[in-house]
């Protein structure tokens, strides 16, 4: 079986490079895969460094979507895609997570008749506003075979109507790709000072529209973050959509120490020897999670309710008004205790693995 694997953005690579890992470990000679990359994150830091870090093989191809619009990126992604597809046949095509690259590329093989097989199925945040949202139910509604990361992910596409047989519950490939990267993380060159003085400080991440692109929002919630931390160190690593905001609104922060993207390995260590977060990120929460780090994030809903109802993740409202009593909590040493959902143990690409095999008995019936 040919298997063609997309990546996109900065979330994919760190879901697809266990998954390669694991096909190259068991040397199936039947086995084989191809490596597309889109081209929706064309940073170094945000996609190359990945490859890099994550010891992930060069992509076979990149579709150079690039920026623009989500249409005009769709758009880049489906052209180049379908291409890819002509000139490449594949028995199966795996994409990871919710972002444009993973319902643009769905589409098209869809559309050519290949079956799709979606990681990190069936979780959801119940809103519409989210693109990632869009994308995922898109996705979701069209794939045949969904990987998923938790019992309510398997029971959300039940309940859609999916049969239970090409439903996966595997885990979670970005724990893996966190639990195999322990070893080797980096700390950034400006936080040696820091860490070597003991001093405590916060990671801030925000990129969300409803909390970066008002810029009255915005700087209410960087205030109540300063107010409400006083004597603690911020550190704040800029998604590019937010600094172009912060650079347009001319925000001031003096108490926040402002940083470009950062490296995998730099920022896993950063969050790890953190006192505590501040984001509205999805992944960024389980990997608090499994870390045992307190989290909070400044979002109404999340399409990971395990990170609160089991690990250390509160979601707290995307009003600034709440961040000064979950900060006091945070700093206080009483943040709650979590623990780590089932089947977060690493192992997750190589259950993906046995269940590929599974598939490919399937579509070799069906021929």
């Amino acid at each position: 079986m040919h298997i063609t694997i997309v990546a996109g953005a900065r979330p994919n690579f760190m879901k697809i490079a266990p998954i390669i890992r694991a096909i190259s470990n068991r040397n199936i000679g039947r086995l084989s895969y191809r490596l597309v990359h889109t081209g929706q994150h064309y940073d170094h830091k945000m996609s190359g460094a990945f490859f890099e870090q994550l010891n992930i093989p060069e992509p076979h191809v990149n579709l150079n979507a690039g920026s623009g619009t989500q249409a005009e990126q769709t758009a880049a992604m489906m052209v180049g895609f379908e291409k890819e597809l002509h000139n490449h046949k594949t028995d199966l095509v795996i994409v990871v997570g919710d972002v444009t690259s993973t319902m643009a590329c769905t589409i098209v093989a869809k559309k050519l008749c290949i079956p799709v097989a979606h990681v990190e199925a069936g979780i959801r945040s119940g809103d519409n506003t989210m693109p990632e949202e869009i994308n995922r139910m898109v996705t979701d509604a069209i794939a045949d075979y969904f990987f998923t990361t938790t019992p309510q992910a398997s029971k959300n596409l039940e309940k859609s109507g999916i049969s239970s047989n090409r439903i996966f519950f595997v885990g979670n490939t970005m724990i893996d790709t966190l639990l195999y990267s322990l070893p080797s993380l980096m700390c950034p060159q400006f936080l040696n000072e820091i860490i070597n003085a003991k001093e405590e400080y916060l990671v801030i991440t925000l990129h969300r529209p409803n909390n970066v692109d008002d810029s009255n929002k915005l700087k209410e919630i960087l205030n109540a973050i300063t107010k409400n931390s006083s004597g603690v160190k911020k550190i704040f690593p800029v998604h590019p959509r937010t600094a172009k905001q912060i650079e347009n609104i001319g925000i001031d922060i003096k108490d926040i120490l402002l940083l470009e993207p950062m490296t995998y390995f730099e920022f896993i260590y950063l969050i790890k020897n953190s006192r505590g977060i501040i984001t509205d990120s999805g992944g960024i929460t389980e990997e608090a999670t499994v870390l045992g780090i307190p989290c909070m994030t400044l979002r109404n809903s999340t399409e990971r309710p395990e990170t609160v109802n089991i690990g250390t993740n509160e979601l707290i409202g995307s009003s600034p008004q709440n961040i000064g009593k979950y900060l006091e909590i945070m700093l206080s040493g009483k943040w709650k205790k979590g623990e780590i959902p089932e089947k977060w143990d690493g192992k997750t690409a190589e259950r993906i693995l046995d269940a590929l095999l599974d598939i490919e008995s399937t579509l070799l019936n069906s021929d």
